[in-house]
């Protein structure tokens, strides 16, 4: 009867020890499933940040294509005058 007893208290103990581990466990997953929600918005803000320069490097890109030199600048000139005239001229004829 005593060894029954010492296997029903070594099983209650080994029972014990588990329900620890697991509730130990599910802490574990509860943090790591907040710090996975964290990085998830640190990326989100990254990416935008990422866009707004990439737009802004485009943005600086196309200036600097227009005014490379002193040269450039007065064909940079003339090109555009030549579209804003194109663009005028397609709205004449739009208010037709």
């Amino acid at each position: 009867m005593e060894e029954t007893s010492n296997i029903i208290e070594s099983l209650n103990d080994k029972f014990k020890s588990l329900v620890y581990l697991y509730e130990k466990s599910l802490e574990e997953v509860k943090v790591i499933g907040e710090e996975n929600n964290l990085l998830k918005e640190k990326l989100k803000k990254q990416e935008t940040s990422y866009q707004e320069l990439k737009t802004k490097y485009d943005t600086l890109s196309l200036v600097k294509a227009f005014t490379a030199s002193g040269e450039d600048n007065h064909e940079a000139k003339i090109k555009v005058n030549k579209i804003v005239r194109e663009i005028d001229n397609c709205i004449a004829l739009l208010n037709r």
